[in-house]
């Protein structure tokens, strides 16, 4: 049984110039960048390899690249040396990133995927009017303590905890008064440091209503398959294979918590012992062994690091 797990980042690890590399080396990977394009009728690759930062900072177009950029190291891992996705044990993606994983196994094709991100990314920036919402990193917090400052901060308006990314890093979002409250409150119940992020809407929590409804609608026109590896959903911290169970799954996410804490306790208790971040940057992997502390991070983020990957795995798959 397979020992590791491939995951894939969100939104925050992209930077002009991702993925040339993969392009550059493997045709398989220029491939997903070019089937990218087409579906969103967009120079899209143009814009992640050579473009403004500000451009690719814009929701709509970090979220396709960002899948695309995961993918493409897939698809040159699985070219070159026969370990796709479904050699894993699971597979998992944070936010976002729950897409390049499902790409990368198979249970949607890449164009698809493009097209839904670039719904989701539009979607979640017009959901709440600017200004209006906000997101906050609580450093050193526990999930009870921003519990009860999201609880505090609720007489202002919605405030929920958006991400468990690691022990000690929690990231609430809602309404900018009632995440400001929370803040404000933050030093008095202990919290080590808690600070506004720089973000253009409240993701993950019920402000986002409006693009779950969209999400809603993306998704029921098109096909999902089962994917070549369990997927660990970040709405549930539980594998499935299950199409309608994703599906529902999605929607649900644009609301809902991503518990990536509770996700790579899941996969380690279930004996993943390394895991694989395929794609821009290395910000999952340091967050892991925050909580696993024996839990080996690779990265897959240019062809060295592919071929080194590889040669890791072959005795493991």
């Amino acid at each position: 049984m397979s020992d590791f797990a491939f995951i894939f980042p969100g939104q925050g690890s992209q930077f002009i110039g991702m993925g040339k590399e993969f392009a550059d080396a493997f045709p398989a990977a220029k491939a997903v960048f070019e089937e990218v394009d087409d579906a969103l009728s967009q120079d899209l690759s143009g814009l992640i390899w050579s473009g403004s930062e500000d451009d690719l900072k814009l929701t709509a177009n970090t979220q396709p690249a960002l899948m695309a950029v995961s993918v493409a190291a897939m698809r040159a891992l699985e070219t070159a040396h026969g370990i796709g996705a479904g050699k894993a044990k699971f597979v998992a993606g944070h936010s976002l990133g729950e897409y390049s994983a499902l790409a990368s196994a198979g249970a949607i094709s890449v164009g698809d995927c493009a097209k839904v991100l670039r719904v989701r990314g539009n979607a979640m920036q017009d959901a709440v009017p600017a200004g209006e919402g906000a997101m906050a990193a609580l450093l050193g917090a526990s999930p009870e303590q921003a519990a009860a400052l999201c609880a505090a901060g609720a007489s202002e308006g919605p405030c929920e905890i958006a991400n468990d990314n690691a022990p000690g890093q929690i990231v609430i979002s809602g309404a900018k008064a009632a995440v400001e409250l929370a803040i404000s409150g933050a030093k008095e119940a202990g919290v080590k440091k808690a600070v506004l992020l720089p973000v253009s809407a409240p993701f993950h929590c019920s402000l986002m209503q409006p693009a779950a409804d969209a999400m809603a609608e993306a998704l029921s026109g098109i096909v999902l398959q089962s994917p070549s590896a369990p997927v660990v959903a970040n709405v549930t911290a539980v594998a499935g294979q299950d199409p309608d169970a994703i599906r529902k799954q999605l929607i649900d996410q644009v609301t809902g918590q991503v518990r990536w804490t509770e996700s790579v306790q899941y996969m380690a208790a279930a004996g993943v012992k390394t895991t694989i971040e395929a794609g821009a940057g290395k910000v999952l992997s340091v967050m892991n062994r925050r909580t696993v502390r024996e839990l080996e991070g690779l990265t897959m983020g240019t062809p060295d690091e592919i071929e080194a990957v590889a040669e890791r795995l072959s005795g493991a798959s």
